[in-house]
């Protein structure tokens, strides 16, 4: 892969837009974290061309952030569906800190129908900056490249 941005191998960043950095991929891996699993789901929830998105499903199992697992209905031809890896459900932590920005930075008149919360609990989750044990905050926090 490693088309994006040059193609910098070194580049973690580079390397997650390699797969990420397609529009609409972050909407189906929202998707999949709300529980999407299969093709029509997918489809109704972000109406966007199939085309678009088998290529964008294929990108992501290519990446390993899917698994394709075919399953058959009741009266009908077998199909896939898309589960998240463990690589998918970390991007969880990516997706959180987006929509956590996009609300203090882009606020929508509109009240978001999703929210990131612990499973057992259903207590909601944000996204942390840590240094070891403790929080940092974010104007704490800087890129620095290695020599």
């Amino acid at each position: 892969m490693l088309g994006i941005l040059g193609g910098d191998a070194r580049c973690p960043i580079a390397r997650s837009l390699d797969v990420l950095g397609e529009k609409w991929t972050l909407m189906v891996v929202r998707d999949a974290l709300a529980g999407a699993t299969r093709f029509s789901e997918f489809q109704t929830s972000l109406g966007l061309p199939r085309d678009v998105l088998a290529d964008r499903l294929d990108t992501l199992v290519q990446a390993g952030v899917l698994i394709r697992r075919p399953y058959k209905p009741e009266s009908g031809r077998t199909r896939d569906e898309y589960v998240l890896t463990p690589a998918g459900h970390e991007l969880s932590l990516v997706l959180m800190a987006l929509g956590d920005w996009a609300n203090r930075n882009r606020p929508s008149a509109e009240l978001s129908n999703l929210e990131f919360v612990e499973a057992a609990t259903g207590e909601r989750v944000r996204p942390t900056a840590m240094a070891g044990d403790r929080p940092v905050a974010t104007k704490d926090v800087v890129a620095r490249r290695r020599a």
